[in-house]
């Protein structure tokens, strides 16, 4: 076996690939098992090429929680009225960040909150109609963190101004950690299209690459965004689904 965890069967028949399935993978050589994972050659008299040692760990969808080790299927009764409500980024400057987010993507301003002790700003961005926003301002707060999926833009005072900042990790250059957040589109190829007439910098184009159909591009500080449309992403992902 290579480090790869690909294994030579250029010898081997189908009854003896079968068994090395059953002792590797200890789970039984079916023919609907095989299918996926031997590379069948355009001769029959050509013996197996390659094989990928996987064993599906139970039928059923890919998200049952018999099929991903870990997975807890029905969650907490303690949990039931938890949301995923924010991502927080740290900016170099407001003005830059405010204008790409409203301006370039959409969004509007929920809520803004200074910290003047502290020395630092949060803008809360999202695709929520501000207009039904509570006026009383402490009441707008407790609306914005109601809501899911905003961008909390963390702005630590004076360092739009500071010539010797060089900027935050994006997480996308070593040491790798976060990578992005996702925005849902019409139409990929002519958001992206509007995107480059703003001069919008892109780490991924839709026809970049074997994924097609998506694609990544930069904030003013480095975070990867991708796009995708609705209308192609099942497509874009149906072998991986």
């Amino acid at each position: 076996m290579t480090s790869l965890g690909i294994v030579s069967l250029s010898s081997l028949s189908l009854s003896r690939c079968s068994s090395f399935v059953e002792r590797f993978c200890r789970c039984p050589p079916t023919s609907s098992f095989l299918r996926p994972i031997l590379f069948f050659p355009a001769s029959p008299e050509k013996k197996f090429r390659f094989f990928r040692p996987f064993c599906s760990m139970a039928t059923g969808p890919k998200e049952a929680a018999s099929n991903n080790p870990g997975l807890q299927e029905e969650p907490d009764e303690a949990t039931k009225g938890y949301i995923m409500q924010q991502t927080m980024f740290r900016i170099k400057d407001p003005k830059v960040s405010l204008d790409f987010y409203s301006r370039v993507l959409g969004m509007k301003l929920l809520k803004r909150l200074d910290f003047p002790e502290m020395k630092f700003s949060l803008y809360f961005m999202g695709y929520e109609d501000t207009l039904v926003a509570p006026t009383d301002p402490a009441q707008r707060t407790v609306w914005t963190f109601s809501k899911k999926a905003t961008i909390e833009l963390t702005h630590n005072w004076g360092t739009e101004s500071d010539p010797e900042f060089k900027g935050y990790h994006n997480g996308n250059t070593e040491p790798r950690g976060f990578g992005h957040i996702g925005i849902t589109v019409d139409d990929t190829y002519k958001a992206c299209e509007r995107f480059e007439s703003l001069g919008v910098e892109f780490v991924k184009k839709p026809d970049d690459g074997k994924m097609k159909g998506l694609a990544f591009i930069k904030d003013p500080d480095g975070y990867w965004i991708e796009i995708f449309d609705l209308k192609r992403i099942g497509i874009t992902t149906s072998e991986a689904a």
